[in-house]
């Protein structure tokens, strides 16, 4: 773990120097591709922690964030962001700022937390261990799925095709009042 905390030490500071670039700059399309390069250097961070399926999926997110958020900003024809910079919000959010890395610091060298690296949650471990004997399941990852967590997967499943449901709703061409139906009404 010694050997791969300098890289994710220089990612977090990439990403939080993307992230001021983002909020500072006047360019609207300047602070899209500024969250992007956040969003794949977080990926790249998965990655270096051993989690690649994260890693994609932070990826993909990232990929359709960014067609959708530079399609929207060459829609909207409004390149500059014109607002008036206000003293008392910056301030303010530098000392929000400084708090939330004093309060990281602080729970960082506290006793009793985990080191890095080390897991937080300790039922996976028991997950690991008793999950192909317990459940007789094809492999790890379903008996973990299907069987210790199934009400999970079943609320996570139940959220997703209301969502999709929800989306076919909103966007469907039928049933759909238009413009001209309503000035004629």
């Amino acid at each position: 773990m010694e050997s791969i905390t300098p890289p994710l030490y220089a990612l977090l500071v990439f990403m939080i120097v993307g992230s001021i670039i983002a909020i500072e700059t006047r360019n609207l399309l300047s602070a899209v591709i500024s969250v992007s390069a956040v969003g794949f250097a977080l990926s790249v961070a998965f990655l270096f922690l051993g989690a690649p399926d994260i890693a994609i999926t932070q990826l993909v997110v990232e990929v359709l964030v960014l067609i959708i958020l530079i399609r929207g900003t060459i829609l909207i024809d409004n390149t500059a962001i014109e607002t008036h910079r206000d003293t008392l919000a910056v301030v303010s959010s530098l000392i929000f700022f400084g708090l939330l890395l004093g309060f990281g610091a602080m729970i960082f060298a506290s006793e009793g937390f985990p080191a890095f690296g080390e897991p937080l949650m300790r039922v996976s471990k028991v997950y690991v261990q008793t999950g192909l004997p317990a459940t007789y399941a094809a492999n790890i990852v379903t008996s973990v799925i299907l069987d210790f967590r199934a009400y999970d997967t079943i609320g996570e499943a139940t959220v997703l095709f209301t969502s999709i449901i929800g989306a076919l709703a909103l966007l469907r061409r039928d049933g759909k009042v238009t413009r001209r139906e309503v000035a004629t009404a």
